[in-house]
């Protein structure tokens, strides 16, 4: 027994050191991957570096511990890139091109319509042109917005909910209990990222939740983004590019990328 026990351990001893240098390659390329993508979820890298969710989970807490990313629920996001800034701050980015999407946005609508008007810095630069619109009525989940508009021409109905201080909106599942009960024939959505396959996508689980929500109870979708945001994914997907009806953008979008969206059915108008 004495002489097994031995071998048994030093068997042990011998698996556990390439399990050990394994660990550490697969915890770098998880590194890798996550950076790259700026954030990415559970199943994914699991599927990437061909290991169990479970030992993803324990290699992420591991990483977020020596606080080499960020966990967050279901996956993960890089320090650097995925640290979504605080509304104030987005607002002073690319301010011209916002202001000019918001008035190619706003070109779109009607004097009697009932609008949608989603989170967002670019968003909030189309509700300032609608000062004055007292025929329209504006459902919102954005704070910003209504203060914006709030006695100032529409009606605005405001969506309640979990408050996201980072995006300065209401959001998550209890937005469920208005937005289910009204139509709007247009919806101005904002976002973090899109692209072709990953559709549009935000930081926040709850977030997403609201936008596809949103674009549901909508007739026609309007995105809303910078062509900075676009060819990216982030870690919540919120609605697949089937159910975006427009995009404005800027002129900076790749052409590639415009072809690509008019052949899935999108409507691009740059500003």
């Amino acid at each position: 027994m004495l002489v097994y026990a031995t071998i048994r351990c030093e068997m042990t001893a011998d698996l556990d050191r390439p399990d050990r240098h394994l660990a550490h390659e697969r915890r770098a390329r998880l590194l890798d991957l996550v950076s790259a993508r700026r954030a990415a979820r559970l199943e994914d890298l699991a599927q990437a570096v061909g290991v169990s969710v479970a030992t993803v989970r324990r290699d992420l807490d591991e990483m977020a511990a020596q606080n080499l990313l960020r966990r967050v629920h279901g996956g993960a996001v890089a320090l650097d890139g995925q640290r979504e800034p605080h509304f104030d701050a987005k607002a002073t980015e690319a301010v011209a091109e916002k202001e000019r999407i918001a008035a190619r946005a706003v070109a779109l609508l009607g004097p009697d319509d009932t609008v949608y008007l989603d989170s967002g810095s670019t968003v909030l630069a189309a509700a300032r042109l609608l000062r004055g619109w007292d025929r329209l009525t504006v459902v919102t989940n954005s704070l910003p917005v209504a203060n914006e508009l709030g006695g100032a021409g529409p009606k605005v109905i405001l969506v309640g909910g979990e408050f996201r201080a980072t995006s300065q909106a209401f959001v998550g599942p209890m937005t469920r209990h208005l937005l289910e009960t009204v139509h709007v024939g247009k919806a101005l959505i904002g976002t973090y990222a899109l692209s072709l396959d990953g559709g549009l996508s935000t930081t926040d689980a709850a977030e997403a939740f609201t936008k596809a929500l949103a674009a549901q109870r909508a007739t026609e979708v309007i995105v809303l983004a910078d062509s900075r945001k676009l060819g990216t994914d982030s870690f919540a997907h919120a609605t697949p590019i089937s159910a975006i009806d427009v995009l404005v953008t800027d002129d900076g979008i790749d052409p590639h990328l415009v072809r690509a969206l008019q052949e899935r059915g999108v409507t691009v108008i740059t500003a």
